[in-house]
């Protein structure tokens, strides 16, 4: 029987405030444990949270961006369970009136546009972090990341394979960071996803039975935790199983998922208004006010990438998919460089540098005018692509300019037709075979001859003046 995926996505996003939610201890990354604490969130009797409008300013900037219907009134619930690295024994949250529900975002995958629902957008603070002593029974809690703001995006169950959602996570992650509202960065913990999937016959309206996925940090273990998943549902059905509702880990080290606890039923958080917390009222000139200062996002970008630049969808789709990226190539564009070849060296000669260099879009190591510079200096004929290589990678590496390279290193293209002539009478009085092969029609010896120009004139030689001289003389015009 064929079967189809039903996958919905609860993604927890860390916001880029300066202080936590209701308090004012730092937010900051990478403090010594328990250090970024004060007696709110650490859950002390008596005290008392105060709403930090950052957070409610970002969670509104989110809800924008992706269409979201926003509630002018919403308030704060407690959501009641016990763990260590909770230490109120409640987390503060909203339930029955979030702060935005149904909007959507746009995805492609392999050519095909779907549009995903977003069921709500909701504040949260988040709770400490157990760490696991593996050489001892022993466990420690940090609180520093207790209370630090997060806004958690659940998804309508529209996705039907891993790589939607892998594309659905990275459309998510982009708008976070146009919007500056979150860094995204998974290792740290900023943009966390829970997947819960299950199958069906296809063209049945109902849902089966459904499992969650805890806590993935990567893209890939998504995509992969999730095609494991299916995969295990599929076969229980088939040998006439029951899909049983738990919650289940990724392990990557084995590819595999496994049991973390049962869960029957739902559970019971007991959810109550926060008597602490007044109902949050937005009004509709804070809300335009976040709208009229929203960038241009991704879609818009790409859009905007096709129609004035010329490009096609793919060179637009990567060049939007980072805001860093996009910013680099307008830049680019802006010192005078052609969109297109512009497009093909970040794509092509840039992204592979960094790739190999473990570098980020942070720490790019030749600046976007210098980049465009030497793509001038290919386009009026002074230095060759393949030269322009060399070029860009001592450019990397030495950080100087691309005129100067090529100055100190005599890279200067050689375009005198009288010069390369004389070259290629020499490589074709040197090649008699192949000259006589060439004209007997194997035309494939052409690629050789070239290539011997080339070689002579330790690549300097213009490529079309090459290809038009040999030609000419080879076919005796």
């Amino acid at each position: 029987m064929p079967f189809e995926a039903v996958i919905g996505l609860e993604v927890h996003a860390q916001l880029k405030t300066q202080t936590k939610i209701f308090c004012g201890c730092s937010a900051a990354f990478g403090a010594p444990p328990n250090t970024h604490v004060c007696p709110v969130c650490l859950g002390m009797p008596g005290s008392l949270p105060v709403l930090n409008r950052k957070v409610v300013d970002f969670a509104l900037r989110m809800a924008l961006a992706t269409g979201c219907r926003i509630a002018h009134t919403s308030r704060f619930a407690r959501k009641n369970y016990f763990y260590p690295d909770l230490p109120k024994g409640y987390q503060i949250s909203q339930y029955e009136l979030p702060i935005a529900e149904h909007g959507a975002v746009d995805i492609t995958v392999d050519g095909a546009k779907r549009r995903i629902g977003i069921t709500r957008i909701h504040m949260e603070e988040d709770a400490g972090k157990l760490s696991h002593d593996p050489d001892r029974p022993v466990s420690r809690v940090d609180l520093n990341r207790a209370g630090v703001p997060l806004i958690e995006i659940v998804s309508e169950p529209d996705l039907r394979t891993p790589e939607e959602a892998g594309a659905y996570l990275r459309k998510l992650r982009t708008i976070l960071r146009y919007l500056d509202i979150s860094d995204g960065n998974m290792e740290e913990g900023s943009f966390r996803c829970d997947a819960n999937v299950s199958i069906r016959p296809r063209g049945q309206a109902g849902l089966g039975t459904r499992t969650e996925l805890k806590n993935i940090n990567s893209f890939r273990f998504v995509e992969k935790a999730l095609h494991y998943e299916i995969q295990r549902q599929r076969e229980i059905l088939e040998d006439g199983g029951r899909v049983v509702q738990e919650t289940r880990l990724w392990d990557d080290a084995q590819n595999r998922t496994y049991v973390m606890r049962g869960k029957e039923e739902a559970h019971d958080y007991r959810y109550f208004p926060d008597p602490d917390l007044l109902p949050l009222v937005i009004d509709e000139a804070w809300v335009e006010t976040l709208r009229q200062s929203l960038p241009e996002l991704p879609d818009a970008r790409r859009r905007r990438y096709v129609k004035d630049f010329g490009l096609p969808e793919y060179d637009a789709e990567v060049l939007t998919g980072a805001r860093e990226l996009a910013d680099y190539f307008e830049a680019c564009v802006g010192a005078g460089a052609p969109a297109k070849p512009a497009a093909n060296w970040i794509m092509g000669s840039l992204l592979g540098l960094l790739k190999a260099e473990s570098r980020d879009l942070d720490h790019i190591p030749v600046s976007a005018p210098a980049l465009a510079e030497l793509l001038r200096l290919i386009d009026d004929g002074t230095i060759s692509g393949k030269i322009a290589k060399t070029v860009f990678d001592e450019m990397a590496a030495s950080g100087q300019t691309a005129a100067a390279i090529v100055a100190q290193k005599g890279l200067v293209q050689i375009s005198d037709a009288d010069q390369i002539g004389a070259v290629v009478a020499r490589i074709m009085a040197a090649n008699p075979g192949q000259v006589e092969a060439y004209r007997s029609g194997k035309t494939k010896i052409f690629g050789f001859l070239v290539g011997q120009v080339m070689k002579e004139t330790r690549g300097k030689a213009n490529p079309q003046v090459v290809n038009d001289l040999l030609r000419q003389k080879l076919e005796g015009s």
